[in-house]
This record gives structure tokens, sequence and C-alpha cells, in this order.
């Protein structure tokens, strides 16, 4: 019962505290002091919790806590280099426990190996109602646990576009779990790769793929009146509430989601030192997430398992005219469907560039030019963990350069497409292949 009220003051009174000391309204001390009388005062010890209330609260106070090292390194920029210091005034539960110790025991207590500070599992997937997906109004293909039994958000100012984001992130992570979890058991021997199970399961995942896309592509579309995100609000408001607890810290990032991830190391992505690239990420994952995408850095990928499987190399592919592609095409048709999977990925990955160039990088570059310069708090020239733009457009390309590129357009000219059943993403399709809904807990 004691989350119910904490849970109602940071769906309501947080937003309107941060929106009060965003204006000039009120000082940031302001935020201090509620936070410590309105939630923290009667916090009882973590180890009192269960996993789930421990869960719930982490979401709680995760958000809480960003806010309010926020405002206090916003107050004072040479705060940044000292951000534990912004909890020196807060005290847990009627010990007075610190308040970075106390979310630290608390995150041991959601058994879950949450980091010592926000992340993205409690800031998105724990934060956002659970998610179901069903393809074409029939059985749940996978499920995206929240961590409340409402269908509300809790965000840093109560801004719909906030919303809308947390709510585009976990819906796109639940469609990639889906998609995902149809190629599982390819990747685990369960089912042969040159099976028309295989090809079953390989295109459905594709049209998962493309409902990611297209859930992507639609929300850069919306306006600001129906949820759209503009790019001042997520550049000087939302984004810079990713400031660091402890120096050296990994804030939270939709980069870090890490079924995008699985993804790549299922289907296989060539791009130097990729491991390495993720590993970066590891202190912000849970443990699940850390094991799951270790045990695949070792694995080949399902590509290179159905290249061996059919006697093919790269070589062989880039030595193929157009004749031999095109008979190869109608002898294994689990290349066609390889193709459009593999081209879906690299939709996925084009539409994740696009969002980051139209929401940051190109209004940086805008602000740069014109002397504008850039935020002194959290930088907008590179994404939250570090990322800059050639840096993203190396893995978009990476993802597009994939091994059996050679079959799709233009050495599979377009009356020969059918081969492929490959749209566009600029195709017209009926709606989406699956139904992506939130349904809150059921915890």
């Amino acid at each position: 019962m004691l989350l119910e009220p904490l849970n109602h003051w940071v769906l309501t009174e947080l937003p309107r505290l941060n929106r009060s000391i965003l204006a000039g309204a009120k000082p940031p001390g302001t935020l201090v002091a509620e936070f410590s009388r309105s939630v923290l005062a009667d916090l009882p010890p973590p180890e009192e919790l269960d996993p789930a209330d421990a869960r719930r609260l982490t979401v709680l106070l995760g958000l809480s806590g960003s806010c309010v090292a926020r405002h206090f390194q916003e107050e004072d920029l040479s705060r940044k280099a000292r951000p534990r210091e912004s909890f020196a005034a807060l005290r847990a539960g009627s010990c007075g426990i610190p308040f970075p110790d106390y979310f630290a025991r608390l995150t041991r207590t959601t058994r879950t190996g949450h980091p010592a500070r926000d992340c993205y599992a409690s800031l998105v997937r724990w934060n956002v109602p659970t998610i179901e997906v069903r393809i074409g109004g029939g059985p749940v293909v996978s499920v995206l646990p929240g961590c409340f039994a409402d269908l509300r958000v809790r965000t840093y100012t109560g801004d719909p576009s906030e919303v809308s984001f947390f709510e585009l992130l976990k819906k796109s992570e639940a469609l990639e779990l889906a998609a995902n979890q149809a190629l599982a058991p390819i990747a685990d021997g369960d089912v042969h790769i040159l099976s028309a199970e295989a090809e079953r399961r390989t295109r459905l995942a594709t049209a998962l793929l493309l409902d990611v896309a297209h859930l992507n592509h639609d929300f850069a579309k919306r306006p600001p009146d129906r949820g759209g995100l503009r790019p001042g609000h997520f550049m000087d408001v939302f984004r810079q509430f990713a400031v660091h607890w402890e120096r050296g810290d990994v804030p939270p990032s939709g980069a870090q989601d890490p079924e995008f991830h699985r993804r790549d190391f299922l289907l296989g992505i060539a791009f130097p030192d990729y491991d390495t690239h993720i590993r970066r990420n590891f202190p912000a994952m849970l443990d699940e997430e850390r094991r799951t995408l270790t045990a695949l850095m070792g694995r080949p990928s399902l590509t290179a398992a159905l290249l061996e499987a059919l006697g093919l190399d790269d070589a062989t592919l880039e030595a193929m005219t157009f004749e031999q592609t095109r008979a190869a095409l109608r002898r294994h048709p689990m290349l066609g469907a390889w193709y459009c999977l593999l081209n879906a990925n690299a939709k996925v990955g084009a539409v994740h560039l696009m969002l980051a160039e139209k929401y940051l990088f190109k209004p940086q570059h805008i602000r740069d030019t014109t002397g504008v310069g850039d935020r002194p708090l959290v930088s907008n020239r590179t994404g939250t963990t570090g990322m800059d733009e050639p840096m993203l457009v190396r893995l978009a390309r990476a993802r597009q350069r994939h091994a059996l590129r050679r079959f799709g357009p233009p050495t599979v000219r377009r009356p020969d497409r059918s081969l492929l059943n490959a749209p566009d993403l600029e195709d017209t399709r009926p709606g989406f292949t699956a139904d992506v809904t939130l349904v809150g807990s059921r915890s």
C-alpha cells in the first residue's frame, strides 16, 4: 500500500515540480525538500520488500533521483565533476540511509542485477505498462511485462511526447522480442534452418521487423498536438535528465534495448569490435540481458549457418551472375526469405538513424552553425551512450551491407521481386502485421 501514494506523487507532483524549476518559478532545492518529505521519509528497509515491489520502487526512485541530479548539476556546472554530491541532502527511511546506498540495496532486492542507478530496464520496460503482441488478432506471441497495474507512464515533466516516446521504445522492444522468439528455435537447432518451418518463422520475423520500422517511421511523422516529439523538448528537457549519478556510470538510453542487439548477433553484423561496443553498455543492463548477449557473441550467426547449409560463402555470392542468383532463389526459397529478413533488419537500423538525425544530430548541427552551441549539462552532439552520428551511420550501413544484399535490387530486377516478397518501407501495406497492446501489469 505504501507504493500507491509514492506512485501518485511521481505521476503528478514530480512533473509539476520539474516544470516549475525549469521555468525558474521555484529553486532546485524545492524538489529535494518535497522528495525527502513525501517519498523518502517513510521508506522501509529495502530488504523488507518483495522483488516485485522493489522493482516498482526502483522505477519511482530512479526517475526521481535523476531529476534531483539534473537540477543540482545544472545549477552549478562544476558539480558535474562530482555527481554523487547531487544526493548529499537525501536520506531514506527512519534510519536516514544515504540515498545512493538505499538505491543500491533496493536494486539488489529486485534480484535482476539492476545497476545502482536508473537504467533502460526500469525507466522504460518496468515503467511502461505490460505490452502484448498478437498476430492478426490471434494468440499472444510475446509479452513484455511492466511493473505497475495502471496504464500510465511515469515521466519527467508530464509532456505527452515523453509518454509517446517511452511507449514507442517499449512497443519496439516488444515487437523485436517477438521476432527474436520466432528465430530462437532455429538458432537453438530445434528447427532445421532449411525446413519449411524455418522459412515460416523467418517470414514472420520479417513482418514483425517491418512493423518496428513502420511504428518508428509513423512516430517521426506525428505532430506535437498528437503526442509527437519536438526536437527542442527532446534536446533541452528530456535528454538533460540523463546525467551521471557517479563518475563514469552509464545513463539510460534507447541504445540499451537488448532485443535490438540480440537480433544483430542472431543475424550477424559486419562491424569491427561490435562485441566491445555492446559490452560498454553492460553496466547499464540486467544480468539476464548480459548473459543472453554474451552467449550469442560466442556463436556463429544464423546467416552464416544458412550459407554453410547451402554450401555458399561470401566469395561465391560476390561472383554470382544475375542468372545464377535467380536460379539460387528458385532452388532455395529460404534464400529469398532470409534476404527479406536481413533487409527488414536494415530498414529498422535506417529508421533508427533517421530518428536520431531528426531529433538530435540535425538540430544540433543547426545550433552549431548558427552559434547557439551545445547544452553544457548533457551534450547533444552524441547519444547518451556516447555514440556520435558517424558511428550510427556506420552501424546502419553495416546492416545494409549484409551477406545476401546481392539477392535484392538491382541484381534481382523488379519483375522478379516476387521471388523475394520484399516490400519497401514506403510501400503501402494493409496495416500492421501485429497488434501491440498495453494491458497493464498482472503482478
